[in-house]
């Protein structure tokens, strides 16, 4: 009896050394800000709402994508949707405010934000902002706490729900593996056939977007969305009318990590990790298995 005490208390001695040194410890990810990252700049006054663009996001990343011809129909913008599990990119029409014109059709996906929510909420390190500005996400590091899918301001990432085995968070991922990290262009825009979409280093996008602006007054809003926004983003876009009335949030231009980082630590600072907890719980119920064995 005395012996199965002292061995359950150098265990529980062991899991609060553990409990202490992970106070000091987190996850280190990827959070590269390069001068030279990669974004897309989108063109609302261009894009003609044909939707080829969420056909090959779901082709590229092995979603249910159906035919392509299924795509025309346009039926689905009689009401709003947000990306999901099994769409990582959807788009959405709205009034235009200049009676003589068509429809204002918009792409909506991830930000790819310069200084992501994401990657400072998670607290296994799951997401990385990479050198080429993609935000990915990492599923051999992922927990399933979903504090991601509280902390983005644009509300984007999404939770397979229906799967009951290894479910994953979806969201765009910038087509980084099999295409941006090697030299290549996201799927969306290599398939839009009227070039809504631009491909290019961040910079040069900004710059090129302000020259779209000058030159053409009366075609576009005065305001470059995702330039200033949560301290800018890698998709970049241009409008004929406001962007409150084609549903952009007002996110401000604070990094969006300022709100969801003294949340996390303040979680962490008194909480024991879980890898600690389970390790004091299995000791506990160690002990009660010896007392009894004892017992009997």
């Amino acid at each position: 009896m005395d012996q199965s005490r002292r061995t359950f208390l150098k265990t529980l001695g062991l899991v609060s050394f553990s409990a202490a040194g992970a106070k000091k410890s987190k996850a280190t990810p990827t959070n590269i800000l390069s001068d030279d990252r990669m974004g897309v700049l989108v063109d609302t006054t261009v894009c003609i709402g044909c939707r080829r663009c969420e056909y090959a996001c779901k082709a590229e990343h092995n979603l249910p994508a159906g035919d392509i011809d299924d795509y025309n129909d346009r039926s689905v913008f009689e009401r709003l949707r947000r990306p999901d599990a099994d769409a990582l990119t959807v788009v959405n029409q709205y009034p235009n405010d200049k009676e003589d014109r068509l429809p204002v059709t918009v792409k909506v996906q991830c930000m790819h934000c310069d200084h992501p929510a994401c990657v400072s909420a998670c607290i296994v390190g799951a997401f990385s902002k990479q050198k080429n500005g993609a935000v990915i996400w990492d599923e051999s590091r992922c927990i399933g706490c979903r504090y991601c899918m509280v902390a983005c301001p644009f509300q984007i990432p999404a939770f397979e729900y229906d799967k009951a085995i290894e479910p994953k968070i979806m969201k765009c991922d910038f087509c980084y593996e099999n295409r941006t990290s090697k030299g290549g262009i996201p799927a969306c825009v290599e398939i839009c056939p009227v070039e809504a979409l631009t491909f290019g280093k961040r910079y040069e996008l900004v710059q090129l977007a302000h020259e779209k602006i000058r030159r053409n007054p009366d075609r576009y809003f005065d305001h470059l969305f995702g330039e200033h926004e949560v301290a800018g983003t890698s998709w970049l876009y241009l409008a004929g009318q406001d962007f409150k009335s084609l549903d952009f949030p007002d996110v401000g231009t604070d990094p969006a990590p300022g709100a969801t980082e003294p949340i996390q630590h303040a979680i962490f600072k008194f909480f024991v990790p879980p890898v600690a907890l389970y390790a004091l719980l299995g000791g506990i119920m160690w002990l009660g298995k010896q007392n009894r064995e004892e017992e009997e």
